[in-house]
Protein backbone atom coordinates (compact mmCIF):
# COMPACT_ATOMS: atom_id res chain seq x y z
CA UNK A 1 0.00 0.00 0.00
CA UNK A 2 1.62 3.34 -1.02
CA UNK A 3 0.71 7.22 -0.36
CA UNK A 4 -1.39 6.76 2.56
CA UNK A 5 -3.24 10.12 3.37
CA UNK A 6 -6.24 11.45 5.65
CA UNK A 7 -9.47 12.58 3.96
CA UNK A 8 -11.64 14.53 5.66
CA UNK A 9 -15.47 13.98 3.77
CA UNK A 10 -18.50 16.28 5.28
CA UNK A 11 -19.41 15.77 8.32
CA UNK A 12 -17.59 12.17 8.77
CA UNK A 13 -14.70 11.62 10.84
CA UNK A 14 -10.74 11.48 9.48
CA UNK A 15 -11.10 8.19 6.98
CA UNK A 16 -7.37 6.17 6.59
CA UNK A 17 -7.33 5.61 3.06
CA UNK A 18 -4.75 4.12 0.55
CA UNK A 19 -4.25 4.30 -2.96
CA UNK A 20 -2.81 0.48 -3.57
CA UNK A 21 -1.48 -0.47 -7.36
CA UNK A 22 -4.16 -2.18 -9.26
CA UNK A 23 -2.01 -4.56 -10.81
CA UNK A 24 -0.57 -6.00 -7.26
CA UNK A 25 -1.94 -9.32 -5.52
CA UNK A 26 -3.11 -7.99 -2.32
CA UNK A 27 -1.38 -9.78 0.73
CA UNK A 28 -2.55 -9.49 4.84
CA UNK A 29 -0.58 -11.37 7.96
CA UNK A 30 -3.29 -12.56 10.01
CA UNK A 31 -2.68 -12.20 13.83
CA UNK A 32 -0.93 -15.33 15.24
CA UNK A 33 -2.84 -18.32 16.41
CA UNK A 34 -6.56 -16.98 15.07
CA UNK A 35 -7.85 -16.12 11.76
CA UNK A 36 -8.46 -12.40 11.82
CA UNK A 37 -6.08 -9.83 10.10
CA UNK A 38 -4.51 -7.25 11.99
CA UNK A 39 -6.31 -4.22 10.34
CA UNK A 40 -9.77 -4.41 8.61
CA UNK A 41 -9.36 -2.56 5.31
CA UNK A 42 -11.88 -2.59 3.14
CA UNK A 43 -11.32 -2.00 -0.92
CA UNK A 44 -13.46 0.00 -2.77
CA UNK A 45 -13.30 2.21 -5.82
CA UNK A 46 -13.56 5.94 -6.34
CA UNK A 47 -16.62 6.73 -8.32
CA UNK A 48 -15.26 9.79 -9.67
CA UNK A 49 -11.16 9.15 -10.71
CA UNK A 50 -12.48 5.62 -10.73
CA UNK A 51 -9.34 4.00 -9.12
CA UNK A 52 -8.93 1.59 -6.46
CA UNK A 53 -8.90 2.95 -2.67
CA UNK A 54 -8.30 0.90 0.77
CA UNK A 55 -10.42 2.33 3.43
CA UNK A 56 -10.06 1.46 6.99
CA UNK A 57 -13.35 0.08 8.34
CA UNK A 58 -12.53 -0.45 11.81
CA UNK A 59 -10.19 1.61 13.64
CA UNK A 60 -10.19 0.48 16.90
CA UNK A 61 -6.78 -1.12 16.41
CA UNK A 62 -5.35 2.09 15.34
CA UNK A 63 -6.95 3.74 18.32
CA UNK A 64 -5.44 1.40 20.55
CA UNK A 65 -1.73 1.60 19.15
CA UNK A 66 -1.86 5.41 19.32
CA UNK A 67 -3.09 5.43 23.27
CA UNK A 68 -0.43 2.83 24.46
CA UNK A 69 2.01 4.04 22.49
CA UNK A 70 1.60 7.56 24.11
CA UNK A 71 1.54 5.64 27.37
CA UNK A 72 4.79 4.43 26.70
CA UNK A 73 6.45 7.40 25.48
CA UNK A 74 5.10 9.88 28.25
CA UNK A 75 5.68 7.71 31.03
CA UNK A 76 9.41 7.93 31.18
CA UNK A 77 9.46 11.97 31.24
CA UNK A 78 6.97 11.96 34.37
CA UNK A 79 8.11 11.93 38.02
CA UNK A 80 8.43 9.10 39.99
CA UNK A 81 5.15 8.76 42.08
CA UNK A 82 3.64 9.21 38.36
CA UNK A 83 5.53 6.27 37.01
CA UNK A 84 4.06 4.28 39.78
CA UNK A 85 0.45 5.54 39.44
CA UNK A 86 1.16 4.26 35.47
CA UNK A 87 2.25 0.86 37.00
CA UNK A 88 -0.41 0.35 39.12
CA UNK A 89 -2.62 1.42 36.34
CA UNK A 90 -1.54 -1.06 34.57
CA UNK A 91 -1.70 -3.93 36.49
CA UNK A 92 -5.15 -2.55 37.52
CA UNK A 93 -6.53 -2.55 33.96
CA UNK A 94 -4.80 -6.04 33.31
CA UNK A 95 -7.35 -7.23 36.07
CA UNK A 96 -9.80 -5.61 34.86
CA UNK A 97 -9.40 -7.10 31.54
CA UNK A 98 -9.61 -10.38 32.53
CA UNK A 99 -12.63 -9.91 34.81
CA UNK A 100 -14.93 -8.69 32.10
CA UNK A 101 -13.91 -12.00 29.57
CA UNK A 102 -15.56 -13.40 32.95
CA UNK A 103 -18.53 -10.87 33.73
CA UNK A 104 -19.14 -10.05 30.15
CA UNK A 105 -18.08 -12.50 27.56
CA UNK A 106 -18.66 -15.13 29.58
CA UNK A 107 -21.78 -14.04 31.19
CA UNK A 108 -20.53 -15.20 34.85
CA UNK A 109 -21.33 -12.55 37.78
CA UNK A 110 -18.41 -13.28 39.84
CA UNK A 111 -16.65 -11.21 42.59
CA UNK A 112 -13.85 -13.96 43.56
CA UNK A 113 -11.35 -12.18 40.69
CA UNK A 114 -9.35 -10.75 43.67
CA UNK A 115 -9.43 -13.98 45.14
CA UNK A 116 -7.84 -15.78 42.51
CA UNK A 117 -5.41 -13.12 42.13
CA UNK A 118 -4.50 -13.38 45.20
CA UNK A 119 -4.20 -16.85 45.60
CA UNK A 120 -2.10 -17.21 42.96
CA UNK A 121 -0.04 -14.46 44.48
CA UNK A 122 0.59 -15.88 47.88
CA UNK A 123 1.06 -19.46 46.49
CA UNK A 124 3.63 -17.75 44.20
CA UNK A 125 5.05 -15.75 47.26
CA UNK A 126 5.19 -18.91 49.62
CA UNK A 127 7.00 -20.85 46.91
CA UNK A 128 9.90 -17.89 46.32
CA UNK A 129 10.17 -16.81 49.95
CA UNK A 130 9.96 -20.57 51.76
CA UNK A 131 10.84 -23.13 49.12
CA UNK A 132 13.60 -21.26 47.59
CA UNK A 133 11.67 -21.22 43.66
CA UNK A 134 13.07 -18.65 41.73
CA UNK A 135 11.07 -15.81 40.41
CA UNK A 136 10.82 -16.66 36.92
CA UNK A 137 9.30 -19.93 38.20
CA UNK A 138 6.93 -17.97 39.93
CA UNK A 139 5.18 -17.07 36.52
CA UNK A 140 4.60 -20.38 36.04
CA UNK A 141 3.14 -21.58 39.27
CA UNK A 142 1.13 -18.48 39.19
CA UNK A 143 -1.37 -19.70 36.49
CA UNK A 144 -1.22 -23.17 37.96
CA UNK A 145 -2.85 -22.41 40.73
CA UNK A 146 -5.22 -19.73 38.84
CA UNK A 147 -5.64 -22.19 36.56
CA UNK A 148 -6.96 -25.13 39.80
CA UNK A 149 -8.84 -21.83 41.19
CA UNK A 150 -10.95 -21.05 38.30
CA UNK A 151 -11.14 -24.91 37.84
CA UNK A 152 -13.14 -25.03 41.39
CA UNK A 153 -15.01 -21.21 41.40
CA UNK A 154 -16.32 -22.40 37.80
CA UNK A 155 -18.17 -25.79 38.93
CA UNK A 156 -20.79 -23.82 41.35
CA UNK A 157 -21.57 -21.26 38.05
CA UNK A 158 -23.30 -24.39 36.83
CA UNK A 159 -26.07 -24.69 39.29
CA UNK A 160 -25.79 -21.08 40.52
CA UNK A 161 -26.63 -17.80 38.47
CA UNK A 162 -26.91 -13.79 38.80
CA UNK A 163 -26.62 -12.69 42.55
CA UNK A 164 -26.71 -16.35 44.21
CA UNK A 165 -23.26 -16.60 42.35
CA UNK A 166 -22.17 -13.18 43.35
CA UNK A 167 -22.53 -13.41 46.92
CA UNK A 168 -21.16 -16.97 46.55
CA UNK A 169 -17.71 -15.70 45.26
CA UNK A 170 -17.88 -12.63 47.59
CA UNK A 171 -18.49 -15.13 50.36
CA UNK A 172 -15.00 -17.26 48.89
CA UNK A 173 -13.01 -14.33 48.95
CA UNK A 174 -13.91 -13.18 52.53
CA UNK A 175 -12.71 -16.81 53.64
CA UNK A 176 -9.46 -16.68 52.02
CA UNK A 177 -8.59 -13.36 53.64
CA UNK A 178 -9.11 -14.81 56.82
CA UNK A 179 -7.48 -17.60 56.27
CA UNK A 180 -4.03 -16.18 55.19
CA UNK A 181 -4.30 -13.54 58.60
CA UNK A 182 -4.69 -16.53 60.40
CA UNK A 183 -2.21 -18.67 59.09
CA UNK A 184 0.79 -18.31 61.07
CA UNK A 185 2.75 -20.57 60.31
CA UNK A 186 3.58 -19.07 56.56
CA UNK A 187 2.34 -15.46 57.53
CA UNK A 188 4.32 -14.31 60.36
CA UNK A 189 3.86 -10.62 60.06
CA UNK A 190 0.13 -10.36 59.99
CA UNK A 191 -0.71 -12.27 57.27
CA UNK A 192 1.40 -10.64 54.50
CA UNK A 193 4.61 -12.49 53.12
CA UNK A 194 7.68 -10.35 52.58
CA UNK A 195 11.19 -10.30 51.09
CA UNK A 196 9.72 -11.77 48.10
CA UNK A 197 12.19 -11.89 44.55
CA UNK A 198 11.81 -10.02 42.14
CA UNK A 199 12.80 -9.03 38.54
CA UNK A 200 13.55 -5.41 39.55
CA UNK A 201 17.28 -6.10 41.31
CA UNK A 202 17.13 -4.94 45.06
CA UNK A 203 19.67 -1.83 44.89
CA UNK A 204 17.05 -0.57 42.39
CA UNK A 205 14.08 -0.81 44.29
CA UNK A 206 11.71 2.44 44.69
CA UNK A 207 14.49 3.81 42.43
CA UNK A 208 13.78 5.70 38.79
CA UNK A 209 15.57 2.77 37.19
CA UNK A 210 13.32 -0.08 39.23
CA UNK A 211 10.30 2.09 38.45
CA UNK A 212 11.01 1.90 34.70
CA UNK A 213 11.85 -1.40 34.99
CA UNK A 214 8.31 -2.27 37.24
CA UNK A 215 6.58 0.04 34.47
CA UNK A 216 7.89 -2.36 31.48
CA UNK A 217 7.00 -5.48 33.06
CA UNK A 218 3.54 -4.25 34.22
CA UNK A 219 3.04 -2.74 30.03
CA UNK A 220 4.46 -6.34 28.90
CA UNK A 221 1.46 -7.58 31.52
CA UNK A 222 -1.61 -5.33 30.28
CA UNK A 223 -0.51 -5.85 26.76
CA UNK A 224 -0.57 -10.19 27.57
CA UNK A 225 -3.98 -9.29 29.28
CA UNK A 226 -5.24 -7.74 25.84
CA UNK A 227 -3.94 -11.01 23.59
CA UNK A 228 -6.32 -13.15 26.11
CA UNK A 229 -8.82 -11.04 25.23
CA UNK A 230 -8.41 -10.81 21.46
CA UNK A 231 -7.73 -14.47 21.40
CA UNK A 232 -11.00 -15.61 23.39
CA UNK A 233 -13.38 -13.16 22.71
CA UNK A 234 -12.62 -12.41 19.07
CA UNK A 235 -12.65 -16.33 18.44
CA UNK A 236 -14.46 -19.51 18.66
CA UNK A 237 -15.24 -19.22 22.28
CA UNK A 238 -16.75 -15.58 22.04
CA UNK A 239 -19.27 -16.18 18.99
CA UNK A 240 -20.38 -19.16 20.85
CA UNK A 241 -21.40 -17.21 23.89
CA UNK A 242 -22.34 -13.99 22.14
CA UNK A 243 -24.90 -16.06 20.37
CA UNK A 244 -26.25 -17.01 23.81
CA UNK A 245 -26.19 -14.09 24.99
CA UNK A 246 -28.81 -11.85 25.98
CA UNK A 247 -31.94 -14.21 27.16
CA UNK A 248 -32.86 -18.22 27.92
CA UNK A 249 -34.57 -18.30 24.57
CA UNK A 250 -31.33 -17.01 22.67
CA UNK A 251 -29.83 -20.32 25.33
CA UNK A 252 -32.77 -22.72 24.12
CA UNK A 253 -32.21 -21.84 20.25
CA UNK A 254 -28.21 -22.35 21.34
CA UNK A 255 -28.74 -25.95 22.75
CA UNK A 256 -31.31 -26.58 19.73
CA UNK A 257 -28.48 -26.36 16.96
CA UNK A 258 -25.68 -27.81 19.42
CA UNK A 259 -23.81 -25.07 20.51
CA UNK A 260 -22.39 -25.99 24.42
CA UNK A 261 -22.29 -22.68 25.69
CA UNK A 262 -21.90 -23.89 29.08
CA UNK A 263 -18.70 -26.15 28.40
CA UNK A 264 -17.99 -22.53 26.96
CA UNK A 265 -18.39 -20.39 29.62
CA UNK A 266 -16.81 -22.92 31.84
CA UNK A 267 -13.67 -22.57 29.30
CA UNK A 268 -13.58 -19.20 29.39
CA UNK A 269 -14.09 -18.59 33.48
CA UNK A 270 -10.75 -20.82 33.59
CA UNK A 271 -8.55 -19.21 30.84
CA UNK A 272 -9.38 -15.96 32.58
CA UNK A 273 -8.35 -17.50 36.38
CA UNK A 274 -4.93 -19.08 35.08
CA UNK A 275 -4.10 -15.66 33.08
CA UNK A 276 -5.38 -13.74 36.40
CA UNK A 277 -2.82 -16.15 38.22
CA UNK A 278 0.19 -14.86 36.43
CA UNK A 279 -1.30 -10.75 37.50
CA UNK A 280 -1.11 -12.70 41.04
CA UNK A 281 2.71 -13.73 40.72
CA UNK A 282 3.69 -10.03 38.98
CA UNK A 283 1.45 -8.36 41.66
CA UNK A 284 3.87 -10.47 44.68
CA UNK A 285 7.04 -9.72 42.57
CA UNK A 286 6.33 -5.87 41.48
CA UNK A 287 5.63 -5.27 45.20
CA UNK A 288 8.33 -7.18 46.85
CA UNK A 289 5.29 -8.33 49.40
CA UNK A 290 1.67 -9.68 49.17
CA UNK A 291 -0.58 -8.63 52.13
CA UNK A 292 -4.45 -9.71 52.77
CA UNK A 293 -5.43 -6.61 51.85
CA UNK A 294 -5.61 -8.03 48.06
CA UNK A 295 -8.99 -9.75 49.48
CA UNK A 296 -10.32 -6.75 50.98
CA UNK A 297 -13.60 -5.66 49.84
CA UNK A 298 -12.46 -1.75 49.12
CA UNK A 299 -10.13 -3.01 46.34
CA UNK A 300 -12.86 -4.70 44.52
CA UNK A 301 -14.84 -1.89 45.06
CA UNK A 302 -12.60 -0.30 43.29
CA UNK A 303 -12.73 -2.57 40.66
CA UNK A 304 -16.23 -2.54 40.51
CA UNK A 305 -16.05 1.30 39.99
CA UNK A 306 -13.76 0.84 36.97
CA UNK A 307 -16.10 -1.06 35.33
CA UNK A 308 -19.03 0.62 35.78
CA UNK A 309 -17.12 3.75 34.36
CA UNK A 310 -15.59 2.77 31.45
CA UNK A 311 -18.42 0.25 30.55
CA UNK A 312 -18.99 -3.50 30.84
CA UNK A 313 -18.07 -6.21 28.14
CA UNK A 314 -15.44 -4.06 26.37
CA UNK A 315 -12.10 -4.21 26.72
CA UNK A 316 -11.49 -0.46 26.48
CA UNK A 317 -13.95 0.53 28.42
CA UNK A 318 -11.96 -2.09 31.31
CA UNK A 319 -8.80 -0.23 30.47
CA UNK A 320 -10.40 3.37 30.39
CA UNK A 321 -12.06 2.96 33.44
CA UNK A 322 -9.19 1.66 35.21
CA UNK A 323 -7.55 4.89 33.75
CA UNK A 324 -9.95 7.45 35.11
CA UNK A 325 -9.78 5.23 39.60
CA UNK A 326 -6.43 4.76 39.27
CA UNK A 327 -5.39 8.63 38.27
CA UNK A 328 -8.04 9.48 41.11
CA UNK A 329 -7.14 7.27 43.79
CA UNK A 330 -3.50 7.20 43.70
CA UNK A 331 -2.39 10.44 42.00
CA UNK A 332 -4.55 12.39 43.93
CA UNK A 333 -3.66 11.45 47.48
CA UNK A 334 -3.30 14.54 48.83
CA UNK A 335 -7.22 15.32 48.54
CA UNK A 336 -7.64 12.24 51.66
CA UNK A 337 -11.11 10.33 51.51
CA UNK A 338 -12.35 13.68 49.19
CA UNK A 339 -11.38 11.44 46.45
CA UNK A 340 -13.28 8.28 47.19
CA UNK A 341 -16.34 11.21 47.03
CA UNK A 342 -14.80 11.99 43.63
CA UNK A 343 -15.11 8.58 42.21
CA UNK A 344 -18.30 7.62 43.65
CA UNK A 345 -19.97 11.35 42.21
CA UNK A 346 -18.46 10.07 38.78
CA UNK A 347 -20.28 6.36 39.14
CA UNK A 348 -23.10 8.31 39.68
CA UNK A 349 -23.00 10.63 37.10
CA UNK A 350 -22.12 8.01 33.95
CA UNK A 351 -24.91 5.67 35.62
CA UNK A 352 -27.50 8.16 34.65
CA UNK A 353 -26.25 9.48 31.55
CA UNK A 354 -24.35 6.96 30.13
CA UNK A 355 -26.47 3.13 30.21
CA UNK A 356 -23.35 1.21 29.08
CA UNK A 357 -20.06 3.46 30.66
CA UNK A 358 -18.51 5.78 29.00
CA UNK A 359 -17.00 3.55 26.09
CA UNK A 360 -20.78 3.12 25.39
CA UNK A 361 -21.28 6.85 24.98
CA UNK A 362 -21.23 7.24 21.12
CA UNK A 363 -23.46 4.10 20.54
CA UNK A 364 -26.04 5.85 23.20
CA UNK A 365 -25.69 8.92 21.28
CA UNK A 366 -25.99 7.67 17.80
CA UNK A 367 -29.44 5.69 19.21
CA UNK A 368 -30.43 8.71 20.45
CA UNK A 369 -30.17 10.89 17.50
CA UNK A 370 -31.34 8.55 15.30
CA UNK A 371 -34.38 8.21 17.04
CA UNK A 372 -34.95 12.13 17.33
CA UNK A 373 -34.55 12.30 13.33
CA UNK A 374 -37.40 9.79 13.18
CA UNK A 375 -39.72 11.80 15.41
CA UNK A 376 -38.98 15.07 13.39
CA UNK A 377 -39.62 12.65 10.11
CA UNK A 378 -42.57 11.07 11.61
CA UNK A 379 -44.49 14.30 12.11
CA UNK A 380 -43.99 15.53 8.80
CA UNK A 381 -44.92 12.63 7.08
CA UNK A 382 -48.65 11.60 6.76
CA UNK A 383 -49.47 8.50 9.24
CA UNK A 384 -50.39 5.16 6.47
CA UNK A 385 -49.89 7.11 3.58
CA UNK A 386 -47.51 7.82 0.70
CA UNK A 387 -43.48 9.22 1.86
CA UNK A 388 -42.83 12.33 2.17
CA UNK A 389 -40.04 14.20 0.23
CA UNK A 390 -37.98 13.99 3.67
CA UNK A 391 -38.56 10.63 4.50
CA UNK A 392 -38.10 9.48 0.56
CA UNK A 393 -34.36 9.90 1.11
CA UNK A 394 -34.00 7.24 3.10
CA UNK A 395 -35.93 4.83 1.24
CA UNK A 396 -33.07 2.72 -0.86
CA UNK A 397 -35.84 0.93 -3.68
CA UNK A 398 -37.85 3.70 -5.18
CA UNK A 399 -39.91 1.25 -6.16
CA UNK A 400 -40.87 0.99 -2.49
CA UNK A 401 -42.41 4.93 -3.08
CA UNK A 402 -44.37 4.32 -6.16
CA UNK A 403 -46.25 1.04 -4.25
CA UNK A 404 -47.16 3.09 -1.32
CA UNK A 405 -48.74 6.00 -3.19
CA UNK A 406 -50.44 3.10 -5.30
CA UNK A 407 -51.56 1.64 -2.15
CA UNK A 408 -52.74 4.90 -0.05
CA UNK A 409 -54.69 5.78 -3.18
CA UNK A 410 -56.40 2.66 -3.47
CA UNK A 411 -57.00 2.28 0.67
CA UNK A 412 -58.69 5.95 0.01
CA UNK A 413 -61.18 4.57 -2.64
CA UNK A 414 -61.97 1.33 -0.61
CA UNK A 415 -62.79 3.46 2.68
CA UNK A 416 -66.23 4.85 1.29
CA UNK A 417 -67.14 1.22 0.20
CA UNK A 418 -67.52 -0.13 3.72
CA UNK A 419 -70.70 -0.14 4.87
CA UNK A 420 -73.25 -1.44 7.41
CA UNK A 421 -75.24 -3.46 4.58
CA UNK A 422 -71.82 -4.83 3.07
CA UNK A 423 -70.85 -5.85 5.99
CA UNK A 424 -73.87 -7.36 6.55
CA UNK A 425 -73.64 -8.95 3.39
CA UNK A 426 -70.51 -10.56 4.05
CA UNK A 427 -72.00 -11.77 7.48
CA UNK A 428 -74.55 -13.69 5.93
CA UNK A 429 -72.21 -15.45 3.14
CA UNK A 430 -68.45 -15.39 3.88
CA UNK A 431 -68.01 -17.48 0.84
CA UNK A 432 -70.51 -17.03 -1.22
CA UNK A 433 -70.86 -15.09 -4.77
CA UNK A 434 -70.74 -11.26 -3.83
CA UNK A 435 -71.29 -7.97 -4.88
CA UNK A 436 -68.77 -5.66 -6.53
CA UNK A 437 -67.96 -3.32 -3.93
CA UNK A 438 -67.08 -6.28 -0.99
CA UNK A 439 -65.54 -8.44 -3.92
CA UNK A 440 -63.01 -5.13 -4.33
CA UNK A 441 -62.59 -5.35 -0.34
CA UNK A 442 -61.99 -8.86 -0.38
CA UNK A 443 -59.33 -9.06 -2.93
CA UNK A 444 -57.58 -6.08 -1.25
CA UNK A 445 -57.68 -8.33 2.11
CA UNK A 446 -55.97 -11.55 0.04
CA UNK A 447 -53.28 -9.25 -1.29
CA UNK A 448 -52.30 -7.67 1.99
CA UNK A 449 -48.57 -8.41 3.34
CA UNK A 450 -47.80 -11.57 5.29
CA UNK A 451 -46.48 -9.49 8.32
CA UNK A 452 -49.35 -9.55 10.62
CA UNK A 453 -51.90 -11.42 8.43
CA UNK A 454 -54.68 -12.84 10.09
CA UNK A 455 -55.42 -16.54 9.97
CA UNK A 456 -57.82 -19.02 11.25
CA UNK A 457 -56.47 -21.90 13.23
CA UNK A 458 -58.44 -25.19 14.34
CA UNK A 459 -57.66 -25.78 17.80
CA UNK A 460 -58.27 -29.56 17.63
CA UNK A 461 -58.77 -31.90 14.40
CA UNK A 462 -62.08 -33.45 13.95
CA UNK A 463 -63.85 -30.44 15.98
CA UNK A 464 -65.50 -27.18 14.99
CA UNK A 465 -63.25 -24.60 17.67
CA UNK A 466 -61.33 -22.32 15.86
CA UNK A 467 -58.84 -18.83 17.27
CA UNK A 468 -57.67 -16.28 15.04
CA UNK A 469 -53.95 -15.54 14.77
CA UNK A 470 -51.48 -13.37 13.10
CA UNK A 471 -48.81 -14.71 11.32
CA UNK A 472 -45.41 -12.81 11.76
CA UNK A 473 -43.91 -13.03 8.43
CA UNK A 474 -40.80 -14.10 9.79
CA UNK A 475 -39.38 -17.77 8.76
CA UNK A 476 -38.95 -19.65 12.12
CA UNK A 477 -41.17 -17.28 14.20
CA UNK A 478 -44.75 -18.80 15.40
CA UNK A 479 -47.70 -17.09 15.10
CA UNK A 480 -49.07 -14.88 17.73
CA UNK A 481 -52.87 -14.98 19.29
CA UNK A 482 -55.06 -12.06 18.54
CA UNK A 483 -57.21 -12.89 21.16
CA UNK A 484 -58.68 -15.99 23.37
CA UNK A 485 -62.05 -16.02 21.70
CA UNK A 486 -63.08 -19.32 20.13
CA UNK A 487 -65.38 -19.63 17.69
CA UNK A 488 -67.57 -22.39 17.24
CA UNK A 489 -68.47 -22.77 13.88
CA UNK A 490 -66.27 -21.56 10.45
CA UNK A 491 -68.03 -18.89 9.04
CA UNK A 492 -68.22 -16.82 12.05
CA UNK A 493 -64.39 -17.06 12.54
CA UNK A 494 -64.15 -15.59 8.45
CA UNK A 495 -66.89 -13.18 9.27
CA UNK A 496 -63.92 -12.17 12.75
CA UNK A 497 -60.99 -11.84 10.44
CA UNK A 498 -63.20 -9.83 7.49
CA UNK A 499 -64.21 -6.99 10.58
CA UNK A 500 -60.46 -7.10 12.17
CA UNK A 501 -59.32 -6.04 8.59
CA UNK A 502 -61.63 -3.82 8.32
CA UNK A 503 -61.24 -2.36 11.58
CA UNK A 504 -57.34 -2.15 10.00
CA UNK A 505 -58.19 -0.54 6.55
CA UNK A 506 -60.51 2.36 8.43
CA UNK A 507 -57.59 3.06 11.02
CA UNK A 508 -54.70 3.12 8.37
Amino acid sequence: MTNRTFYKVGRRPWEVKGHPDGLQERKRTRVPFTRRHWLKWRDSHNPKNLQRERVLADKKPLWWAIALSLLVIVTPFLPNSMISTASIFCIYAAINVLWTLIVGTAGIFSLATLAVVGVAGYSAAAANVYLGVPWPFMLLIGPLVGFIAGAVLAAPSTRLDGLYYALLTMGVAEICRVFVVQLRALTTTNGAITQVDSFIPEAWFLQRPGLLLGFAGAFCLLLGALLVWRLVNSERLGLLLRASRGSREDESFCEAVGIDFRRARLQVFVISSAALGVVGAFYAMYYRSISPNIFSLDQLLLLFAMMVIGGLGRAEGAVLGAAIVTLIDKGMIELGPLRIILVAAIMLIVTIFAREGLTGARDQFRDFRKRKAGERRAHRTEKGGEAMPEEAVDVRDKQELYYRRFNKRLRDRLKPMITPELIAEHKADPLGHHSDALARVLNYFRRAEMVDKYVIMRLKDGEEAYRIMAVSGVRGMPPRVVDDKEYQALNDAYHAVFLLRVNDLLES
